[in-house]
């Protein structure tokens, strides 16, 4: 009986670290990192993240670059006159205290000129500069999101 127990624990322990996505740099803590995957001969992907600046000094994401792609952009997606329309953004100002999610048919990621598929199951690095926290590399996780 103990030895389940003992079992369960580090299974379970293993599992968290496999699947925990947060990442520090300086005052800017990064969480769940994700893509999703990509069908070959797709020459564009997204990527996902939730940024929390948990400093006195707003910070700023400058750019994001990728081995994978040619370039990362930022973009947002709005609603205008009932049209979905999505336009880069120059950058990302993070106020003190704030947190903003970088999630689908929201502000997120695109990644241009993907180099090859992203596979469901897989890593996907990505490089984050700040003006004040400098420059982090992260890996997203390449997942097939949930259906409700």
């Amino acid at each position: 009986m103990l030895l389940r127990i003992l079992a369960l624990l580090v299974g379970s322990a293993l599992a968290y670290g496999v699947f925990a996505r947060d990442f520090q740099a300086g005052d800017i803590s990064i969480q769940h990192a994700w893509s999703r995957p990509t069908a070959e001969g797709m020459s564009m992907g997204v990527g996902y993240l939730t940024l929390t600046n948990r400093g006195k000094t707003p910070d700023t994401l400058l750019s994001v670059s990728s081995p994978v792609a040619e370039s990362v952009e930022i973009h947002e997606t709005r609603m205008v006159d009932g049209m979905a329309r999505m336009r880069p953004r120059a950058d990302l100002t993070l106020a003190p205290g704030s947190t903003v999610k970088l999630e689908p048919n929201g502000i997120h990621l695109m990644l241009v000129g993907l180099r090859s598929p992203l596979k469901a199951g897989g890593t996907l690095p990505l490089t984050l500069e700040f003006r004040g926290a400098g420059r982090i590399t992260i890996e997203a996780r390449v997942e097939t999101p949930a259906t409700p």
